[in-house]
């Protein structure tokens, strides 16, 4: 297998536009003095990109899968996140393993 050049310096300038589109946020949020609602809404952002991503992977792959992310979720609630995502694993594992 080689590498092609042009593959690693497309990769590389990905890393640097990330990084700088992460370093440009922080560096923007100091300039900016967000308090009350406007900061609620930042914290926010976090949790509602995340659901944003997994909510239709959930809710479009299976049976299986819906109710493992149940399983997670209400496993997330009393337990760390480790053991929440090995309940999740095993959990999808089971219910693939049942349902067929």
């Amino acid at each position: 297998m080689s590498v092609d050049a042009n593959t690693m310096l497309v990769i590389a300038g990905m890393a640097v536009a990330t990084y700088l589109t992460r370093v440009a946020g922080l560096w923007l949020l100091q300039l900016a003095n967000v308090e009350g609602r406007a900061r609620s809404a930042m914290d926010a952002l976090p949790p509602a990109v995340l659901m944003a991503v997994i909510a239709p992977t959930v809710l479009a792959t299976g049976v299986a899968e819906t109710l493992a992310a149940g399983i997670t979720v209400l496993a997330a609630f009393r337990l760390p996140l480790l053991v929440s995502v090995v309940i999740g694993v095993a959990s999808v594992v089971v219910l693939r393993a049942l349902t067929g």
